[in-house]
């Protein structure tokens, strides 16, 4: 799925910032709508959508632990 989605944990991604995180949030949203902009009257639950998976992705990212990497 997503494939254009980057991965966004080191060693693949050095610095992530929160435009990334919401760049990824955006993109798979769309994917999994099938809405590249949505209508009026979907565009709050879109929005919402997208808030709930950035929120999500920055959780899970600032809990991952790399292994052979220092702790963070």
């Amino acid at each position: 799925m997503c494939r254009s989605i980057k991965t966004l944990r080191p060693p693949f991604t050095d610095e992530v910032t929160e435009e990334d995180i919401r760049a990824a949030a955006l993109q798979y949203v769309r994917k999994i709508s099938g809405f590249r902009v949505p209508a009026p009257h979907n565009a709050e639950a879109f929005d919402r959508a997208v808030d709930a998976v950035a929120e999500a992705s920055a959780t899970l990212l600032a809990s991952l632990r790399v292994r052979g990497s220092a702790a963070r």
